[in-house]
């Protein structure tokens, strides 16, 4: 039953919950003050009612110190009078009441009394006689006129506390939806707004128009994203193309013109267009994957044991040089370690022209990865977008493609909290360093 209560709940409107909170919170305290006015109007009509009595019964109990026999007819009906004990002597028959108000009132407490047909507030006042003896003098007074004057004021209460209440709630309602209207108006806007166009700012700095700056800056990230991945798939398609364009060509060639003796080179051909294609694949997935944040829990990594792997694996170029202390611990994965290693040792391979160097630097909270080589390098307008997808530099490095490595090795190596920049080799090559969290 809760759960489709609040299930119900979370369906409604902004607007509708908050008048509904309003309107609840407004009869809860409206009928609270409903019930301390007839509180408060109840003790007053009591105390007027005592007020009454006790002065009715204060002639009597002038009259009996003036010695008046406590059997005198001339004393009220409403006017009995009794012992300490609270046992009539005025000759009048039992009191319409009970053993406990008899002792309440003789104990100087008021009390309502319901006998048949009736409910009578009664008080009681002491009487010194002139032998000596002391005297209950009990005044009644009827309760039933102001019972009724009480209830009706009781219904008046409750219904002026609903009438309010249901006017609070149509103010809320009013309220609520002229402060959301702006809002409205805002999101409509929003929704009809073609790619690079911004909301219009509200004059006044309040919430609407921090509201606005924020879908405005998210606007922006939005239409950022939108133009990067369409570059990216731009690219992507670009970069597959020209392996499989090659593949069909040397395929349709074999095919047209079979020739043993050129077959061996061209299934090698093939083989490394092939290898190509599955290497930029596989970029492409493990940068979507690290894109989407799915990565494996950080372990304790040895960098220089994955280095001394990877050294072993580059299978062209110079061969490249570690340094590197007995070991250095990362908080990563060994497969990302290794992925990097392969990237930055793949980039450097290529372009150096006869050394690559691994540096692995231990500092404190962190460990440094290092790889340098003798090439062109990098120029210095290029050292920030080499980390971008498929970015083709400027003239002075040769209008080459970046492709996916570095951007591969910078989102790897941010999903760990480190960061990956370029810079200039002591031998005037590139030179990559990486930054992870150590453990």
């Amino acid at each position: 039953m809760i759960r489709r209560v609040r299930a119900w709940w979370r369906r409604r409107t902004l607007r509708t919950r908050i008048t509904v909170v309003v309107g609840g919170v407004a009869v809860v305290a409206l009928l609270v003050l409903a019930r301390l006015g007839v509180n408060l109007l109840y003790q007053t009509l009591i105390g007027a009612a005592d007020n009454e009595l006790h002065n009715q019964g204060a002639v009597v109990v002038t009259r009996l110190r003036d010695g008046m026999a406590v059997t005198d007819p001339a004393v009220p009906p409403s006017i009995r009078i009794t012992d300490t004990a609270g046992t009539p002597v005025d000759g009048r028959g039992p009191l319409p009441m009970g053993s406990r108000e008899v002792r309440e009132l003789a104990a100087g407490r008021a009390e309502n009394v319901v006998a048949v047909g009736a409910a009578r507030r009664w008080v009681a006042d002491p009487a010194v006689l002139p032998d000596g003896t002391t005297r209950l003098v009990m005044a009644s007074g009827d309760l039933v006129g102001r019972a009724t004057l009480l209830a009706r004021a009781a219904v008046g209460f409750v219904v002026a506390a609903l009438v309010v209440a249901v006017v609070v709630a149509l103010a809320a309602w009013s309220a609520t939806r002229a402060a959301l209207r702006p809002v409205d108006r805002m999101r409509a806007a929003a929704a009809a707004l073609p790619p690079g166009r911004r909301l219009p700012l509200p004059v006044a700095h309040d919430e609407l128009r921090a509201l606005a700056e924020e879908l405005n800056a998210l606007l922006a990230r939005r239409d950022d994203a939108v133009a990067r991945l369409e570059q990216f798939t731009g690219d992507a398609a670009h970069e597959l193309r020209s392996p499989v364009a090659a593949i069909r060509a040397q395929a349709e060639v074999a095919v047209a013109h079979p020739d043993p003796a050129l077959a061996e080179e061209t299934l090698r051909d093939v083989a490394g267009e092939a290898q190509r294609l599955s290497g930029l694949l596989s970029d492409l997935m493990a940068l979507a994957r690290a894109d989407a944040g799915r990565r494996g829990d950080a372990e304790v990594v040895d960098v220089v044991s994955v280095a001394r792997s990877a050294v072993d694996r580059v299978a062209t170029g110079p061969a490249p040089e570690l340094l590197a202390p007995g070991n250095a611990l990362v908080a990563a994965t060994p497969a990302e370690v290794a992925l990097v290693l392969d990237n930055l040792l793949g980039n450097a391979s290529r372009y150096a022209a006869t050394r690559v160097r691994i540096e692995v630097l231990p500092a404190g909270r962190w460990t440094r990865l290092a790889v340098s080589d003798d090439g062109p390098g990098i120029p210095a307008a290029d050292r920030v977008r080499v980390f971008d997808r498929f970015t083709r530099l400027s003239q002075e490095a040769g209008g080459a493609h970046a492709g996916l490595g570095l951007a591969l090795v910078q989102a790897l190596v941010r999903g760990r909290g480190g960061d990956a920049v370029a810079g200039e080799s002591a031998w005037g090559g590139a030179r990559i360093e990486v930054r992870w969290p150590a453990p």
